[in-house]
Protein backbone atom coordinates (compact mmCIF):
# COMPACT_ATOMS: atom_id res chain seq x y z
CA UNK A 1 0.00 0.00 0.00
CA UNK A 2 1.41 3.37 -1.03
CA UNK A 3 1.62 6.29 1.42
CA UNK A 4 0.35 8.68 -1.28
CA UNK A 5 -3.26 9.85 -1.15
CA UNK A 6 -5.23 9.88 -4.39
CA UNK A 7 -8.68 11.32 -5.11
CA UNK A 8 -11.59 9.04 -6.02
CA UNK A 9 -14.38 9.95 -8.44
CA UNK A 10 -16.69 10.91 -5.56
CA UNK A 11 -14.10 13.35 -4.17
CA UNK A 12 -13.02 11.16 -1.28
CA UNK A 13 -9.34 10.38 -0.78
CA UNK A 14 -7.69 7.04 -0.21
CA UNK A 15 -4.18 5.64 -0.28
CA UNK A 16 -3.06 4.37 -3.66
CA UNK A 17 -3.20 0.57 -3.68
CA UNK A 18 -1.01 -0.93 -6.43
CA UNK A 19 -2.70 -4.32 -5.93
CA UNK A 20 -6.01 -2.89 -7.22
CA UNK A 21 -4.33 -1.60 -10.36
CA UNK A 22 -2.58 -4.90 -10.95
CA UNK A 23 -5.83 -6.83 -10.46
CA UNK A 24 -7.61 -4.69 -13.05
CA UNK A 25 -4.75 -5.22 -15.52
CA UNK A 26 -4.74 -8.96 -14.85
CA UNK A 27 -8.53 -9.14 -15.33
CA UNK A 28 -8.06 -7.52 -18.73
CA UNK A 29 -5.59 -10.25 -19.69
CA UNK A 30 -2.33 -8.29 -19.50
CA UNK A 31 0.70 -10.61 -19.09
CA UNK A 32 2.67 -10.37 -15.83
CA UNK A 33 5.69 -8.68 -17.45
CA UNK A 34 3.48 -5.92 -18.89
CA UNK A 35 1.62 -5.51 -15.58
CA UNK A 36 4.91 -5.11 -13.73
CA UNK A 37 6.17 -2.53 -16.23
CA UNK A 38 2.97 -0.46 -16.04
CA UNK A 39 2.85 -0.60 -12.25
CA UNK A 40 6.46 0.52 -12.03
CA UNK A 41 5.84 3.47 -14.37
CA UNK A 42 2.61 4.55 -12.68
CA UNK A 43 4.10 4.38 -9.18
CA UNK A 44 7.20 6.29 -10.29
CA UNK A 45 5.06 9.09 -11.78
CA UNK A 46 2.41 9.17 -9.04
CA UNK A 47 1.85 12.54 -7.39
CA UNK A 48 -0.24 13.42 -4.29
CA UNK A 49 -3.84 14.26 -5.10
CA UNK A 50 -3.89 12.58 -8.52
CA UNK A 51 -7.34 11.32 -9.40
CA UNK A 52 -8.25 7.70 -10.06
CA UNK A 53 -9.32 8.82 -13.56
CA UNK A 54 -5.84 10.26 -14.27
CA UNK A 55 -4.22 7.04 -13.07
CA UNK A 56 -6.57 4.92 -15.18
CA UNK A 57 -5.93 7.01 -18.31
CA UNK A 58 -2.17 6.78 -17.85
CA UNK A 59 -2.32 3.00 -17.31
CA UNK A 60 -4.61 2.66 -20.34
CA UNK A 61 -2.21 4.61 -22.57
CA UNK A 62 0.69 2.43 -21.41
CA UNK A 63 -1.35 -0.71 -21.99
CA UNK A 64 -2.29 0.41 -25.51
CA UNK A 65 1.40 0.70 -26.38
CA UNK A 66 2.47 -2.56 -24.76
CA UNK A 67 -0.36 -5.05 -25.37
CA UNK A 68 -2.71 -6.19 -28.16
CA UNK A 69 -5.71 -3.93 -28.80
CA UNK A 70 -8.29 -6.33 -27.33
CA UNK A 71 -6.52 -6.32 -23.93
CA UNK A 72 -6.61 -2.53 -23.76
CA UNK A 73 -10.26 -2.69 -24.85
CA UNK A 74 -11.11 -5.14 -22.06
CA UNK A 75 -9.36 -2.90 -19.52
CA UNK A 76 -11.58 0.02 -20.57
CA UNK A 77 -14.98 -1.67 -20.08
CA UNK A 78 -16.19 0.58 -17.25
CA UNK A 79 -15.29 3.78 -19.11
CA UNK A 80 -16.74 2.32 -22.30
CA UNK A 81 -20.12 1.96 -20.57
CA UNK A 82 -20.01 5.67 -19.63
CA UNK A 83 -19.51 6.36 -23.34
CA UNK A 84 -22.92 4.84 -24.12
CA UNK A 85 -24.51 8.15 -23.03
CA UNK A 86 -25.56 10.82 -22.75
CA UNK A 87 -29.25 9.91 -23.17
CA UNK A 88 -29.03 6.61 -21.31
CA UNK A 89 -31.10 4.82 -23.97
CA UNK A 90 -28.15 2.79 -25.34
CA UNK A 91 -27.48 1.70 -21.73
CA UNK A 92 -30.99 0.26 -21.54
CA UNK A 93 -30.33 -1.65 -24.77
CA UNK A 94 -26.96 -2.81 -23.46
CA UNK A 95 -28.55 -3.99 -20.21
CA UNK A 96 -31.15 -5.94 -22.19
CA UNK A 97 -28.32 -7.61 -24.17
CA UNK A 98 -26.50 -8.57 -20.96
CA UNK A 99 -29.64 -10.23 -19.62
CA UNK A 100 -30.28 -12.01 -22.94
CA UNK A 101 -26.78 -13.44 -22.76
CA UNK A 102 -27.71 -14.82 -19.34
CA UNK A 103 -30.86 -16.54 -20.60
CA UNK A 104 -33.53 -13.85 -20.17
CA UNK A 105 -36.08 -12.77 -22.77
CA UNK A 106 -36.13 -8.97 -22.81
CA UNK A 107 -37.97 -5.92 -24.15
CA UNK A 108 -37.03 -2.26 -23.77
CA UNK A 109 -39.28 0.77 -23.34
CA UNK A 110 -42.38 -1.21 -22.34
CA UNK A 111 -45.60 0.68 -21.62
CA UNK A 112 -47.36 -0.87 -18.62
CA UNK A 113 -50.38 0.09 -16.53
CA UNK A 114 -50.29 -0.48 -12.79
CA UNK A 115 -53.15 -0.54 -10.33
CA UNK A 116 -52.90 3.23 -9.83
CA UNK A 117 -50.90 4.72 -12.73
CA UNK A 118 -49.30 4.06 -16.12
CA UNK A 119 -45.54 3.48 -16.28
CA UNK A 120 -42.84 3.09 -18.90
CA UNK A 121 -40.51 0.26 -17.91
CA UNK A 122 -36.93 0.61 -19.19
CA UNK A 123 -36.41 -3.17 -19.49
CA UNK A 124 -38.90 -5.98 -18.98
CA UNK A 125 -37.29 -9.40 -18.60
CA UNK A 126 -38.61 -12.95 -18.24
CA UNK A 127 -37.00 -16.26 -17.37
CA UNK A 128 -38.33 -19.44 -15.80
CA UNK A 129 -41.80 -18.02 -15.28
CA UNK A 130 -40.42 -14.99 -13.44
CA UNK A 131 -41.13 -11.50 -14.78
CA UNK A 132 -39.10 -8.51 -13.66
CA UNK A 133 -39.34 -4.82 -14.36
CA UNK A 134 -36.09 -2.86 -14.46
CA UNK A 135 -35.38 0.83 -13.96
CA UNK A 136 -31.99 1.66 -15.55
CA UNK A 137 -30.22 4.56 -13.85
CA UNK A 138 -27.40 5.68 -16.15
CA UNK A 139 -24.58 8.00 -15.09
CA UNK A 140 -22.18 9.67 -17.52
CA UNK A 141 -19.21 9.48 -15.15
CA UNK A 142 -17.97 7.60 -12.10
CA UNK A 143 -18.91 10.35 -9.63
CA UNK A 144 -22.64 9.74 -10.07
CA UNK A 145 -24.09 7.54 -7.33
CA UNK A 146 -27.64 6.21 -7.23
CA UNK A 147 -29.23 7.19 -3.94
CA UNK A 148 -32.23 6.45 -1.72
CA UNK A 149 -34.55 8.78 -3.67
CA UNK A 150 -34.15 6.53 -6.71
CA UNK A 151 -34.73 3.42 -4.61
CA UNK A 152 -37.91 4.86 -3.06
CA UNK A 153 -39.26 5.91 -6.46
CA UNK A 154 -38.51 2.57 -8.13
CA UNK A 155 -39.95 0.54 -5.25
CA UNK A 156 -43.23 2.46 -5.43
CA UNK A 157 -43.49 2.05 -9.22
CA UNK A 158 -42.98 -1.68 -9.17
CA UNK A 159 -45.26 -2.23 -6.19
CA UNK A 160 -47.95 -0.60 -8.36
CA UNK A 161 -47.12 -2.93 -11.24
CA UNK A 162 -47.17 -6.01 -9.00
CA UNK A 163 -50.87 -5.27 -8.49
CA UNK A 164 -51.63 -4.41 -12.13
CA UNK A 165 -55.10 -5.52 -13.30
CA UNK A 166 -53.75 -6.78 -16.65
CA UNK A 167 -51.34 -9.71 -16.55
CA UNK A 168 -49.34 -8.21 -19.45
CA UNK A 169 -48.38 -5.29 -17.19
CA UNK A 170 -47.77 -7.29 -14.02
CA UNK A 171 -44.29 -7.94 -12.63
CA UNK A 172 -43.09 -10.33 -9.94
CA UNK A 173 -40.36 -8.00 -8.74
CA UNK A 174 -38.57 -4.76 -9.55
CA UNK A 175 -34.87 -4.08 -10.08
CA UNK A 176 -32.91 -0.85 -9.92
CA UNK A 177 -29.78 -1.08 -12.08
CA UNK A 178 -26.96 1.44 -12.38
CA UNK A 179 -23.59 1.57 -14.10
CA UNK A 180 -21.96 3.10 -11.01
CA UNK A 181 -22.62 2.56 -7.31
CA UNK A 182 -25.38 2.87 -4.74
CA UNK A 183 -25.21 4.97 -1.61
CA UNK A 184 -25.32 3.18 1.76
CA UNK A 185 -28.84 4.46 2.40
CA UNK A 186 -30.06 3.13 -0.96
CA UNK A 187 -28.61 -0.30 -0.14
CA UNK A 188 -30.07 -0.24 3.38
CA UNK A 189 -33.53 0.64 2.06
CA UNK A 190 -33.39 -1.98 -0.72
CA UNK A 191 -32.38 -4.72 1.72
CA UNK A 192 -35.28 -3.79 4.00
CA UNK A 193 -37.88 -3.51 1.21
CA UNK A 194 -36.65 -6.46 -0.93
CA UNK A 195 -35.89 -4.20 -3.89
CA UNK A 196 -33.21 -5.83 -6.07
CA UNK A 197 -30.16 -3.66 -6.75
CA UNK A 198 -27.59 -4.31 -9.46
CA UNK A 199 -24.60 -1.98 -9.78
CA UNK A 200 -21.19 -2.04 -11.41
CA UNK A 201 -19.71 -4.09 -8.57
CA UNK A 202 -22.81 -4.73 -6.46
CA UNK A 203 -23.57 -7.34 -5.24
CA UNK A 204 -19.88 -8.09 -4.78
CA UNK A 205 -18.69 -10.51 -7.46
CA UNK A 206 -22.13 -10.61 -9.10
CA UNK A 207 -22.53 -7.06 -10.41
CA UNK A 208 -22.70 -5.75 -13.96
CA UNK A 209 -18.96 -6.08 -14.53
CA UNK A 210 -19.01 -9.77 -13.60
CA UNK A 211 -22.06 -10.39 -15.84
CA UNK A 212 -20.38 -8.64 -18.80
CA UNK A 213 -17.13 -10.54 -18.44
CA UNK A 214 -18.78 -13.90 -17.83
CA UNK A 215 -20.93 -13.70 -20.99
CA UNK A 216 -18.38 -11.62 -22.98
CA UNK A 217 -21.02 -9.07 -23.94
CA UNK A 218 -18.71 -6.09 -24.30
CA UNK A 219 -20.06 -2.73 -25.49
CA UNK A 220 -18.68 -1.65 -28.86
CA UNK A 221 -17.50 1.55 -27.16
CA UNK A 222 -14.64 -0.59 -25.77
CA UNK A 223 -13.05 -0.83 -29.19
CA UNK A 224 -9.88 1.18 -29.67
CA UNK A 225 -9.92 0.77 -33.46
CA UNK A 226 -13.14 2.79 -33.97
CA UNK A 227 -13.38 6.56 -33.66
CA UNK A 228 -15.98 8.16 -31.36
CA UNK A 229 -17.94 9.30 -34.43
CA UNK A 230 -18.04 5.74 -35.80
CA UNK A 231 -19.10 4.33 -32.44
CA UNK A 232 -21.97 6.80 -32.10
CA UNK A 233 -23.11 6.11 -35.65
CA UNK A 234 -23.47 2.44 -34.72
CA UNK A 235 -25.13 3.24 -31.38
CA UNK A 236 -27.64 5.50 -33.14
CA UNK A 237 -28.63 2.45 -35.18
CA UNK A 238 -29.14 0.34 -32.01
CA UNK A 239 -25.93 -1.64 -32.42
CA UNK A 240 -24.38 -1.77 -28.94
CA UNK A 241 -22.28 -4.95 -28.72
CA UNK A 242 -18.87 -5.85 -30.12
CA UNK A 243 -20.20 -9.24 -31.21
CA UNK A 244 -22.76 -7.52 -33.46
CA UNK A 245 -20.02 -6.11 -35.67
CA UNK A 246 -17.89 -9.25 -36.06
CA UNK A 247 -18.97 -9.67 -39.69
CA UNK A 248 -17.61 -7.33 -42.41
CA UNK A 249 -20.93 -6.34 -44.01
CA UNK A 250 -22.15 -4.59 -40.83
CA UNK A 251 -19.09 -2.34 -40.77
CA UNK A 252 -19.38 -1.65 -44.50
CA UNK A 253 -23.09 -0.85 -44.17
CA UNK A 254 -22.41 1.81 -41.53
CA UNK A 255 -19.61 3.53 -43.38
CA UNK A 256 -16.46 2.15 -41.73
CA UNK A 257 -13.54 2.71 -44.10
CA UNK A 258 -12.45 -0.47 -45.95
CA UNK A 259 -8.84 -0.04 -44.80
CA UNK A 260 -9.97 -0.13 -41.15
CA UNK A 261 -12.32 -3.08 -41.29
CA UNK A 262 -9.76 -5.86 -40.80
CA UNK A 263 -8.29 -4.28 -37.66
CA UNK A 264 -11.75 -3.57 -36.19
CA UNK A 265 -12.85 -7.15 -36.87
CA UNK A 266 -9.71 -8.59 -35.31
CA UNK A 267 -10.12 -6.55 -32.13
CA UNK A 268 -13.84 -7.29 -31.82
CA UNK A 269 -13.38 -11.03 -32.40
CA UNK A 270 -10.54 -11.28 -29.88
CA UNK A 271 -12.59 -9.36 -27.31
CA UNK A 272 -15.64 -11.61 -27.80
CA UNK A 273 -13.64 -14.82 -27.99
CA UNK A 274 -14.93 -15.60 -31.47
Amino acid sequence: MSSLLITKADGEQEYFDPAKLEQSLERAGAPSIIRARILNTVEHELRPGMTTEQIYRHAFELLQKAAPAHIAARYSIKRAVFSLGPSGFPFEQFLAEILRAHGWTTQTGVAATGRCAPHEVDVMAQKGGRRIGIEAKFHNDASGNTDIKDALYVFARFEDLKRAPEESSRVDEGWLVTNTRFTRNAIRYAQCSNLILLGWDYPHGRGLQAMIEEARVHPLTCLTTLSDTEKHRLLDNKIVLCKHITVPHVLTEYGIRPDKISSVLAEARELCGI
